[in-house]
């Protein structure tokens, strides 16, 4: 954390703590706005943390992106999936832009990444009606983890956390489909939605 504001420090260390606990939400009998507001916070903080380090359109983009997945995080549990994956989805969308900005050269093997994930998340839901919508989103969520991986920015980090998200929402059909809804799962969920976030 060299070079960081104490303010910034702050903010992340209170994201990670945020995002840790969030999980105790869920044998806590809290009221709904409770629970959805803490659900928010980790990567909310994650924005602040971004806006206040950022030094160029970059770090920017970078605050945005964490803004849409606070907001999809928020949105899922005030408006439903649809609107929620929307969130998300324009996330992707800026996440790839700046992912790009910053492309090595010759660098198109992630792209084949994209047929898999699209492929995979049409397959998992039982309800076929919601497929399509699925495939969908997971065109833009395999775009930007393929953009990232394809980027300058280190692979342990951006390209690992992208990665996480991918799994984190491919668990997120799954449990539409053959995968239990239970615990385990859920903490396996929001563990690599919330750490790929950070990263």
């Amino acid at each position: 954390m060299q070079g960081m504001s104490a303010v910034a420090r702050w903010t992340l260390i209170a994201s990670v703590i945020a995002g840790v606990s969030y999980v105790a939400t869920w044998a806590l009998d809290l009221p709904p706005g409770v629970e959805t507001a803490w659900k928010g916070a980790g990567v909310a903080l994650l924005t602040v943390h971004a806006a206040l380090r950022a030094r160029s359109p970059d770090g920017w983009l970078l605050a945005a992106v964490m803004a849409f997945g606070a907001g999809g995080d928020v949105l899922l549990e005030t408006h439903g999936l649809t609107v929620g994956a929307l969130s998300f989805l324009l996330g992707h969308v800026v996440a790839s832009a700046l992912y790009l900005r910053h492309r090595k050269p010759g660098s198109w093997l992630p792209l084949t990444l994209i047929p898999v994930v699209v492929g995979i998340s049409f397959l998992l839901p039982h309800d076929r009606s919601g497929a399509p919508g699925i495939a969908l989103y997971s065109l833009f969520l395999a775009v930007m983890a393929a953009t990232a991986l394809m980027s300058r920015f280190p692979l342990k980090t951006v390209g690992l956390g992208a990665m996480m998200f991918v799994v984190s929402d491919l668990l997120i059909f799954g449990r539409l489909g053959p995968l239990p809804d239970n615990l385990a799962t859920g903490l396996v969920v929001w563990g690599l939605y919330y750490f790929g976030q950070l990263l």
